[in-house]
């Protein structure tokens, strides 16, 4: 974890003496054995991250404070000390008639250091050790070795892991429990990791390859080495207000609870629902209420469910700061675009046959081709017999109609899981999943014991054995590549549209012009809430960025760059009501792609059991007994996709306009809400958000035909194979192939 020495390029006994960690997770006992090694030549030594108690100056003391610790840093190294201790393992003593002290949190304090002593050219001449309580996940040790920590040691978890261990909560003696603690973590460092194609802890320490939600420019410039902040953010004021709340109310349950050897530590329902918790957007009232709009059928109901999730209390998404002008004049409702034709514009994301039972998926084909949409197969494929199968349904005018059981948007991850020929044409869009979706460099996962005979045909996999899709599509390692592998798919199905699936990160709008360039004709912009619910824990809130920044960036690079009109774009992101359509529509999206919400019209209740294959409502398991329980029609999705068109309908004719495309990429309609935002909300900044290029190029997709593959050789072949097509003859033809003849036989392949 460092190496000591003046002048490394004369080695000696006293600059190339380590100490090696298995990894960076250090237990209590290791940091003591850390800070009394004097004896083999390095010196320890710890400083204090508690700042002097006064008056609150609006972030004075703060920077004070990480002024000092810098300092102290700096002339610890002077004085020889090899590794030095940041901690906050300390007593803060209350000063009479001032404010007590607080403590600097733990990863400004890292970062602050790590940054100030590559400054002064002295960071490789001491390890820096983080001993702090505010370390529980795995995302908070990822986050201090990114930014520069040498090591770290979670003394609280430890501390906590110990109780539960004394109350008999955890079967397991301590060292046990401490030893699957630490097994997790790295276990979770690995994983996050290797999303970013770095194999050695050396590579990622300092790396600092995050972005941050909601930190200003000034303090990301000044602390972590960058200034880069879409949405601008916090300062030190706001978050030495919340460090000093923070350390009152510990004090606060402290006293309350001395006598007690056991506080209670508060539960915020960070991952999953709970009543006294954090707000989440998919909790009981909003979940009960949408199934019983769609199951009644009722528009009134489904409005009051739509008012219950857009009139928040707080924001959750960044749309939800967002609003919209009204016109002096609104348009006549009988002038705006019909419903049948808005709905066009929804879809349903990619959720494998696998992942959901054959109920839940087939119920979505079922409903979107009803409405003459898309639904998605997922990696996962389809059974074949899904193509050529259809289900009588009764349409709103009386007519009965036979509709197909067969997704119209076929994805396709490097050829896995049941991608042929077969597959590819009997696809509207050929979907290419570049990068998992709304948890980036995740990669898919179904647990062998989900993978039955069925699911295993399906797959052209085998019973029992876990089916794992790699993070990122591992036949693209360049703009050429993916261009080729969409040249490839063109062939095999000429009629079909090709899309990219992408995640919403800054800079994907210069990987979108190069897809746009490679001839997508669509691009999904996939952003961080919703997805697997297979997902590790690590991965369910810290996994990629709201997709409003990366539609924003992506829609503005394409208009610069006369490619809007080219590519449909398409966003997903925990979608829910019109209001999220029309925002993320001016934002630039021409359609709108949602996963969950339809599997909560279906039934799902949000129990988070999705990878397990006990999914009680029978949406997400192959459990034949627990399908029993499937009561989900496709009537509901329907229901619900007619009503939010419905509704979209309303709100453009309140805006003043007469379809959906005339709001696309029209940022100037859009109103920052500052109704019920809190102060640090009010820090954030939306002007790069809803910035709109000043150009007369086009801002949406012009519906105009996909572009079409012509001039190969195919179409020669194809001609002199006709009798062979068409009656099974045997035929030999001889054709001089040249380098530029690409995917040749591919288009043969298809129309066979």
């Amino acid at each position: 974890i460092g190496a000591v020495g003046t002048n490394i390029l004369t080695p000696d006994e006293s600059n190339c003496k380590m100490v090696r960690l298995p990894q960076p997770v250090l237990t209590n006992t290791q940091l003591d054995i850390l800070c009394n090694i004097r004896y083999k030549g390095f010196k320890t030594i710890k400083l204090s991250l508690a700042t002097s108690p006064g008056p609150s100056q609006g972030g004075e003391r703060l920077r004070i404070a990480l002024d000092r610790l810098c300092k102290d840093v700096e002339q610890a190294v002077d004085d020889g000390f090899n590794y030095i201790i940041l901690t906050d393992k300390v007593e803060i003593t209350p000063s009479e008639g001032q404010e007590g002290g607080f403590f600097i949190p733990s990863l400004l304090a890292v970062s602050a250091v790590h940054h100030y002593l590559i400054s002064v050219g002295k960071r490789v001449q001491t390890a820096l050790i983080v001993e702090s309580g505010e370390i529980r996940e795995t995302m908070h040790a990822a986050l201090l070795l990114g930014y520069g920590a040498s090591a770290l040691c979670p003394y609280m978890t430890f501390a906590i892991l110990n109780d539960l261990v004394k109350q008999g909560k955890i079967q397991e003696d301590y060292a046990t429990a401490e030893k699957n603690y630490i097994k997790a973590v790295d276990k979770g460092l690995k994983k996050i990791m290797s999303k970013m194609g770095i194999s050695t802890i050396r590579s990622y320490r300092g790396a600092k390859i995050f972005e941050s939600i909601g930190l200003g420019e000034d303090l990301l410039r000044r602390y972590f080495g960058t200034d880069v902040s879409t949405v601008g953010g916090i300062g030190l004021k706001e978050i030495e207000r919340d460090a000093i709340r923070l350390h009152e109310a510990g004090m606060a349950a402290a006293d309350a609870q001395h006598a007690t050897l056991s506080p209670q530590l508060s539960n915020h329902g960070l991952f999953s629902w709970r009543k006294d918790g954090i707000r989440h957007a998919w909790n009981p009232e909003t979940i009960a209420r949408l199934q019983l709009a769609t199951r009644l059928g009722s528009y009134e109901k489904f409005k009051e469910w739509a008012s219950l999730v857009d009139e928040k209390d707080s924001p959750i998404f960044i749309r939800d700061f967002m609003g919209w002008k009204k016109a002096a004049t609104p348009t006549p409702i009988d002038e705006v675009e019909p419903v049948d034709s808005i709905v066009k514009h929804f879809v349903t994301g990619a959720m494998s046959f696998g992942a959901l039972s054959i109920e839940a998926h087939e119920a979505l084909a079922l409903a979107m081709n009803q409405l003459g949409t898309r639904s998605n197969t997922g990696e996962g494929g389809e059974d074949n017999a899904r193509y050529h199968q259809f289900v009588n349904r009764e349409l709103p005018n009386g007519k009965t109609v036979g509709v197909s059981l067969s997704s119209k948007t076929k994805q396709v991850a490097s050829g896995r899981f049941g991608v042929t020929a077969e597959y590819l044409v009997n696809a509207e869009e050929i979907q290419i999943k570049v990068a998992q979706g709304a948890k980036p460099g995740e990669g898919g996962q179904l647990p062998g014991f989900k993978v039955n005979e069925i699911i295993a045909k399906t797959r052209n996999a085998i019973p029992g054995i876990s089916l794992i899709s790699p993070p990122p599509h591992h036949d693209i390692y360049s703009i050429e590549d993916l261009a080729q592998l969409i040249f490839d798919l063109k062939n095999v199905n000429p009629t079909a549209a090709v899309s990219v699936k992408l995640v919403a990160e800054s800079g994907v709008g210069t990987i979108a012009a190069g897809v746009a360039k490679a001839k997508a004709d669509l691009i999904v912009i996939s952003g961080s809430e919703g997805g697997t619910g297979a997902s590790p824990a690590s991965s369910m809130r810290f996994a990629g960025i709201s997709p409003e920044i990366g539609l924003a960036e992506t829609q503005q690079t394409l208009v610069m760059n006369g490619l809007r009109n080219q590519v449909r774009l398409q966003t997903d992101g925990q979608l829910k009501t019109a209001k999220d359509v029309v925002i993320m529509a001016m934002l630039g999206a021409d359609e709108f792609s949602f996963g969950t919400l339809p599997l909560i019209v279906l039934g799902c209740v949000m129990m988070r059991k999705c990878n397990t294959n006990t999914c009680p409502m029978g949406v997400a398991t192959q459990n034949p007994e627990l399908r029993k329980h499937f009561e989900g029609r496709a009537d509901y999705v329907v229901n619900f996709f007619t009503f939010l068109a419905q509704q979209v309908r309303e709100y453009l004719s309140e805006i003043g306009v007469h379809s959906l495309k005339e709001i696309i990429g029209h940022t100037e309609l859009i109103e920052v809400d500052s109704t019920h935002v809190s102060d640090k909300q009010k820090t954030l900044d939306f002007a790069r958000l809803l910035h709109k290029p000043e150009t007369d190029k086009a801002l949406y997709w012009d519906r105009g035909a996909f572009t079409k593959v012509s001039g190969v050789k195919d179409e020669e072949i194809i001609k002199a194979c006709q009798k062979a097509i068409d009656d099974q003859e045997e035929i030999t033809l001889d054709y001089a192939i040249k380098n530029t003849d690409r995917a040749v036989t591919t288009m043969l392949s298809g129309v066979i």
